[in-house]
């Protein structure tokens, strides 16, 4: 592949110590980026920093320690404010994760605004984070699930999209790019859709914010999650975006510190504004994390970033459709860098194990997307998912390994 701009990508993985170990007497090829993402040393080194220098609870001391851990903690949300435009600080709800931001919305607004009978729209592609929670919902208020179909390619079916609408609809919740397909959804397209039906949409970002720009003024979600460990910062830390409204409308869905006014005995008023999501002590070292990633990605140029990702995706599935007896799950009209396949009669378990011993790390079985394994009447694939820090001559070497394992494991 011969790039047709700019992008040092030795130099860029040069900042990601990780990438220079050797697996089993091999070099490292990470290709479980869809899983989690590996940290630059700027984000590694701002971590370290904050324990050896700044650790300390935020919004609580008046102490020198408490005032610059709130500082960068809140210069942080401001940093994911500008990464997703949006329009207000306020609107940034640091979480867990996406798991942790999807729960809180299936809680919160489930209990302000779903009622018996009331129906919840999701797609056959979700993660099970974006299935159990909306199931749980609907199971403690008595609401029903609708299930948006996909194609044989991996597309979703938006005429049966627009079908699955009826008055009782309170909320769609959708993927914007699938972990286990590639695909990336047309979400502003369904959220027009949705909103021109008074529905308000959710979007869950885990595996998009990190590969393409995400601006949520103008798809105009109502929600949307990202987990930080996807986009190259700690683990444990994540993003709920959620328009004002919303959010001022909807019951806090955990008590503690921090997310309070007043508390009497006999009455608790709560907290404005983000704080009153964000109960107790935050992961406010993940969050200073998150925005040393956002900061590290944004020198890079985000720009730049999908270019060289969409040319590694051409190249991929060129290479890896060539192969023999594999079969490619997720062949959609837009695709992100995520390859599942199977070996014909190779199990999937036995190819990652033999990836392994040549130092390929790849993810097999099903990605917590049971349903998208039961529409193609199978138990599981193996999963090769990119990032910038890949290079074409990885993905050459998973396509000569994936030939050795059809020699000596068929």
């Amino acid at each position: 592949m011969e790039k047709t701009f700019n992008f040092d990508v030795a130099k860029i993985r040069n900042d990601f110590p990780i990438l220079a170990q050797k697996v089993n007497d091999k070099p490292l090829v990470y290709f479980d980026n869809g899983a989690t993402t590996q940290k630059p040393k700027p984000v590694i080194d701002i971590i370290n920093k904050m324990h050896c220098e700044y650790n300390s609870n935020v919004h609580r001391g008046i102490h020198y320690l408490s005032d610059q851990s709130t500082k960068m903690y809140e210069a942080a949300r401001e940093k994911v404010r500008a990464y997703l435009n949006v329009r207000h600080s306020h609107e940034i709800i640091f979480t867990a994760g996406v798991t942790a931001s999807i729960n809180a919305v299936a809680f919160s607004f489930g209990e302000g605004f779903v009622k018996e009978g009331d129906e919840i729209i999701v797609s056959e592609m979700e993660h099970h984070s974006n299935i159990v929670p909306w199931q749980m919902m609907c199971d403690r208020k008595g609401a029903k699930l609708k299930v948006i179909p996909f194609d044989e390619s991996g597309d979703l079916r938006l005429d049966e999209y627009e079908r699955l609408f009826n008055s009782r609809t309170k909320l769609v919740s959708v993927v914007h790019v699938s972990n286990s397909l590639g695909t990336i959804n047309p979400v502003k397209e369904m959220i027009a859709i949705a909103h021109g039906k008074n529905v308000p949409v959710l979007i869950d970002g885990a595996q998009a914010i990190q590969h393409q720009t995400v601006d949520v003024q103008d798809l105009d979600c109502d929600f949307y999650a990202f987990s930080g460990h996807k986009i190259y910062a700690p683990t444990g830390i994540g993003v709920l975006y959620g328009k004002e409204r919303w959010l001022n409308e909807m019951p806090p869905y955990q008590g503690g510190g921090d997310m309070i006014d007043r508390v009497t005995f006999e009455h608790t008023t709560y907290s404005q504004l983000p704080t009153k999501f964000e109960a107790g002590t935050p992961n406010y070292i993940g969050a200073i994390g998150l925005g040393a990633a956002l900061d590290y990605l944004t020198g890079i140029g985000l720009g730049n970033i999908q270019k060289y990702e969409k040319e590694l995706v051409d190249y991929g599935m060129e290479k890896i459709s060539g192969i023999k007896g594999l079969r490619l799950y997720g062949t959609p009209k837009n695709k992100s860098g995520v390859f599942s396949f199977a070996l014909e009669g190779i199990h999937a378990y036995d190819i990652g194990m033999f990836l392994d011993k040549m130092g390929i790390a790849v993810r097999t079985g099903h990605f917590c997307t049971h349903p998208i394994w039961e529409h193609y009447k199978t138990d599981g694939a193996v999963r090769a998912s990119l990032a910038f820090y890949n290079t074409v001559e990885e993905i050459d070497y998973l396509c000569g390994a994936l030939e050795e394992a059809k020699e000596m494991l068929n």
